[in-house]
Parts: C-alpha cells; sequence; structure tokens
C-alpha cells in the first residue's frame, strides 16, 4: 500500500492512519532511521520478549565460553569502556 505525507517546517512526519493500524504503531513507539539518497527508512524498536531475551543471553553465555572468557575479563572491559583503570 502506497501513501502520501509531508514534512513539518519542525522535521515531523506523519505516519498515514491505516499504515499505522496495519503495523499497530502506538503513540511512542520509537524508530531507527536511516536515510540514503531519496530514500528514508523507519524501523519500529521493539523490545524483546523474555523469551527472545533469554535466547540472546543463552547465545552470549555459549560465545563467551567459546572464547574461553572469564567474569573478570569482561569486568575489566566494562571498566575500561567506563573510561575507569
Amino acid at each position: 500500500m502506497l501513501a502520501t505525507t509531508k514534512m513539518s517546517s519542525k522535521g515531523q512526519v506523519v505516519i498515514p492512519e491505516d499504515i499505522r493500524k496495519r503495523l499497530n504503531l502506538l503513540e511512542g513507539t520509537q524508530f531507527v532511521v536511516t536515510g540514503k539518497d531519496d530514500v528514508v527508512i523507519l524501523k519500529a524498536i521493539a523490545e524483546p520478549s523474555l523469551d527472545e531475551f533469554e535466547s540472546l543471553i543463552q547465545e552470549a553465555r555459549s560465545q563467551a565460553k567459546q572464547a574461553e572468557l572469564k567474569k573478570s575479563d569482561i569486568t575489566k572491559a566494562v571498566s575500561k569502556a567506563r573510561g575507569n583503570k
């Protein structure tokens, strides 16, 4: 489905109602926005379900184990990223 919209002087764009309804976009929905040439893409950000989050944690633990990381390695990396010694 195609629709047209305009950008306001403040850079705001209205997503047409039928598209909002079809995609179940509610007030406050956040988006990642990217653009190149004359194309702008909006991707709704959805927080992962608890099942998805658990799956991500398991994958991270598996990769850490394969890389033979220890808790102390992670603690040091976090400290370094935060600018601590």
